[in-house]
């Protein structure tokens, strides 16, 4: 019997903006995606800190959301020091290759530079950053029959190869 699965998916991923209109232009105008949620406070409900910010919320068409929090400051969001610029991203699905062409198109008449389609040999996706420097990626998949299910099963395998591989010093960057 499988063993059951407590959380059901995605309900959204929140980022910092550097500019509340800039972000809703760039996720609204030119990705798509619609504006359906915008919360104004002072106070920060889980930690009860006085910190004015506006969180706003795009949704995407399975019923999840990329989020937004602009504390007012005009600040870009600062990148992780240790962290390739590639490493952290947030990948949108959408259902065709087509697509992904079709919004890389859309992206580039709007002066956004993008890098792809770069096939994965399961995905097919495009990459571009946001106004505020987060990575996006726009993908469909393209996976064979049974691919996934061959993932699965080595999965684990390929992850303990990694480990070892870091617990002897074999990995160099």
């Amino acid at each position: 019997m499988a063993e059951a699965r407590p959380l059901k998916g995605m309900y959204h991923f929140a980022f910092p903006a550097r500019d509340a209109e800039e972000t809703r232009h760039f996720y609204e105008d030119i990705l798509g995606l619609p504006l359906v949620n915008c919360m104004m406070s002072e106070k920060v409900p889980s930690t009860g800190e006085e910190a004015p910010y506006v969180h706003f919320f795009f949704e995407l068409m399975d019923g999840s959301y990329i989020a937004f929090f602009d504390l007012g400051k005009d600040e870009f969001p600062a990148p992780s020091p240790n962290t390739p610029d590639w490493v952290q991203h947030f990948a949108i699905e959408t259902e065709s290759v087509e697509n992904v062409a079709a919004m890389q198109k859309r992206l580039e008449e709007n002066g956004v530079e993008c890098i792809g389609v770069v096939d994965h040999g399961f995905l097919k996706s495009v990459y571009f950053f946001d106004p505020n420097g987060l990575r996006l990626e726009i993908t469909s998949r393209t996976e064979p029959e049974g691919f996934l299910e061959k993932s699965a099963a080595e999965a684990h395998d390929i992850l303990n190869q990694w480990t070892e591989r870091k617990r002897k010093g074999l990995v160099k960057n």
